[in-house]
């Protein structure tokens, strides 16, 4: 307990508004990334079918979805330069230092975003003005930016938890740059991975849970079931995929960054025959209190055996690992991912077996409620994913190399609060938009649907876009809508 108290006395007194301020932001940035990063690519798998079958819905369903796509895109360009102004503006002693050797990723983010913009834009106007298979086949390349998005990003992550890549000289500072090192990291593979098939999974299960909640509501139309089935079978192929990817990347921070894994088990001393806890707190004496004990299940979970040695968090310092209070943070987070992780398994297999047997969506109200809150637990699980890595690192920014106390900015800490709080009111005022916008854009597509009842909803004038030049309108909203329209 005194070792702890000590260390909080001994860091700056602006370390904790500048680590509430990147971890709001943070936060709030990670609930856009999955529809960035994978909603291109489910929208150009919808798109493709509508194309071979020549399905009208489904290519409806792609043009809405893409129309979706640049409204957060455009948020989360937002929020991601706020992050990318924050690494330079809070953590001053890390870009200064070591900002030639890993900044490469954040430059690769940066164009793929541009990229991405450019791409996003012609994909929107291309509907209904150019032909269909050149349209798509500009549209292909979306996915392939949004990934080197997520490949830059990742690389500077990753580099962060495992550097390499360069040589120190005797004022301590990096020199010998070497830039393919210092992207492909041990972390880089594991991190990268695992993050994508995240994306997809919480992108498909956040699209389907609207048609989820539309089978709940009585919509049971065609448009509602392939608007549920193609997002939501994506996800179901990749939930368990990265259930294996998730226990690699666990097995890969036990080899490469011991201490950490030892605060997401919450090991204090190193042994053998280590048991797991699901939850419980750790104590800064090293008891554990609360959670279910199951014993020997550590050590085989890290090693195929229960001889396997899990080292704890004893083996180092106290100043160069986790405090108590942080490793408890970790080992929640890492848990509550895992169990979230697992239940997306099981509603996997129900869809999956349920498909096999009767060749058709399952039937039963509990399956679609899952289904509605798989998406919000998806993101839930994310977040936890990136507290579990960042909280398990401390008290490092650069593993091993610089403590987070160092890199932190001189600026007073009352200044770093007042920021929080105007960056809160802020983004409370850009998601409040973007979800504004989105049920604008709800409201709009159904009064255009219920125009077409009773039939099936078809492909609707280009009013139906919130971008690029409006189509034909109907007589008697003016001269000067009617003279746009003739452009299209």
């Amino acid at each position: 307990m005194h070792t702890s108290v000590h260390l909080l006395a001994s860091a700056p007194d602006q370390l904790l508004p500048a680590r509430e301020l990147m971890a709001f932001t943070l936060a709030s940035h990670i609930i856009l990334v999955p529809l960035g990063v994978a909603l291109p690519l489910i929208t150009l798998v919808m798109h493709y079918r509508g194309l071979r079958h020549k399905d009208a819905t489904a290519l409806l369903l792609a043009r809405r979805w893409s129309a979706v796509m640049a409204v957060q895109f455009a948020v989360g360009v937002v929020t991601g330069t706020v992050l990318s102004f924050e690494f330079g503006l809070l953590w001053p002693g890390l870009m200064g230092r070591w900002g030639d050797v890993f900044g490469i990723g954040f430059g690769v983010e940066a164009w793929a975003f541009f990229l991405e913009a450019v791409l996003i834009a012609i994909y929107l106007y291309g509907w209904r003005r150019l032909k269909p298979r050149a349209h798509f086949l500009l549209g292909l390349p979306l996915p392939a930016a949004a990934l080197l998005g997520a490949f830059g990003i990742l690389a500077a992550n990753s580099w962060m938890n495992t550097p390499q890549g360069f040589s120190l000289d005797a004022a301590g500072d990096p020199t010998d740059v070497n830039i393919w090192k210092a992207i492909f990291t041990p972390m880089f593979g594991p991190q990268y991975w695992h993050f994508v098939v995240a994306m997809l999974l919480t992108a498909g299960y956040m699209v389907a849970g609207v048609y989820a909640v539309g089978w709940l509501r009585g919509r049971r139309d065609r448009y509602h079931r392939l608007g549920f089935t193609v997002p939501f079978t994506i996800a179901a192929v990749a939930t368990p995929v990265q259930f294996v990817l998730g226990d690699a990347i666990a097995r890969s921070v036990f080899h490469k960054q011991p201490v950490k894994f030892a605060a997401m088990e919450i090991v204090w001393k190193t042994d053998t025959r280590v048991p797991e806890y699901l939850f419980g707190r750790l104590h800064s004496d090293g008891s554990i209190s609360g959670g279910i004990k199951i014993p020997l299940l550590d050590s085989v979970l890290a090693g195929f055996s229960p001889n396997t040695e899990v080292v704890g968090l004893t083996s180092v310092p106290p100043d160069q690992r986790p405090t108590a209070v942080q490793a408890t943070i970790a080992h929640w987070a890492f848990d509550i991912m895992v169990l979230i992780g697992s239940a997306l398994v099981l509603l996997a297999l129900w869809y999956r077996l349920v498909w096999l047997r009767h060749r058709r969506l399952p039937g039963s109200a509990w399956f679609y409620r899952s289904a509605a809150c798989a998406g919000l637990a998806s993101v839930v699980a994310v977040e936890c994913g990136w507290i579990a890595t960042e909280v398990g690192r401390q008290p490092w920014i650069v593993y091993q190399n610089m403590r987070v106390a160092e890199a932190v900015t001189a600026t007073r800490s009352s200044t770093l609060w007042i920021m929080l709080g105007l960056v809160i009111v802020v983004y409370v005022f850009i998601f409040g938009s973007l979800l504004a916008v989105l049920l604008k854009l709800r409201t709009r597509w159904r009064l255009a649907d219920a125009q077409h009842a009773p039939g099936p909803p078809v492909d609707l004038p280009e009013t139906d876009s919130p971008y690029g030049p409006r189509g034909p309108v109907p007589a008697g909203d003016g001269g000067v809508a009617a003279s746009q329209g003739d452009r299209s």
